[in-house]
């Protein structure tokens, strides 16, 4: 959806009240108002449609305890938070960020940590690696265009996210493929550094995840 320049003649109150939401919800005047349009001629925009996709999330995580989710109104990213089962609980980080005009791939997916034990920035590292060679010989099964692009630096990775292009999908399924992913990552992220799980054994529950997911993203 394109977005042009327009002009308008406005009552210096309206201009008041709009900036005023605005400055309330964070987001911006020509923003608000192009919400505010769209609302009212029955159109979804893009940010609408992110919107719908990230509160799907948020319900269905907040509930669960393992992911802390934040989601701010009108932004292209929600994060979340969980912690690793190692000695002071370090704090993971997972940024999803949702494309407005969507191609190949509808947006990213980012992990993030901080910390000074080399030990853990290394167990996590090797588990990185895992997990990408994981996806790369399993991906290309189910199909070539469906293979994640991988970024990772500094105790960060970052995950391309897609989806098949045969069919629609509705913010609640959408919402509920990301969450199922992140949900699986984070868990047997957990078990690797601490142990609980070899790798083997994720594996397995990837490949499981695979059979019974009925979205790959």
């Amino acid at each position: 959806m394109s977005k042009s320049l327009y002009s308008l003649i406005l009552s210096d109150e309206v201009v008041a009240q709009i900036d005023r939401l605005a400055l309330r919800r964070g987001t911006n005047r020509s923003a608000l108002v192009n919400s505010i349009l769209a609302d009212y001629a029955s159109l979804t925009t893009p940010e609408k449609r992110i919107d719908s996709v990230f509160r799907s999330m948020e319900e269905l995580l907040t509930s669960e305890g393992e992911l802390v989710p934040f989601f701010t109104p009108n932004r292209t990213s929600m994060s979340l938070k969980s912690s690793l089962e190692y000695k002071y609980r370090p704090t993971i980080r997972y940024e999803v960020q949702l494309y407005r005009e969507p191609g190949d791939t509808i947006g990213e997916l980012t992990v993030a940590f901080r910390t000074q034990s080399r030990s853990l920035i290394e167990a996590t590292q090797s588990f990185f690696l895992f997990w990408k060679r994981l996806e790369d010989a399993y991906l290309s099964r189910v199909s070539p265009r469906s293979v994640a692009s991988y970024g990772m630096n500094d105790g960060k990775l970052v995950r391309s996210l897609s989806l098949p292009r045969d069919r629609d999908y509705t913010a609640e399924g959408l919402a509920s493929a990301i969450s199922a992913y992140v949900r699986l990552f984070d868990s047997q992220l957990k078990g690797y550094v601490s142990g609980r799980l070899s790798p083997a054994q994720i594996e397995d529950n990837y490949a499981a995840y695979l059979a019974n997911a009925q979205v790959i993203i």
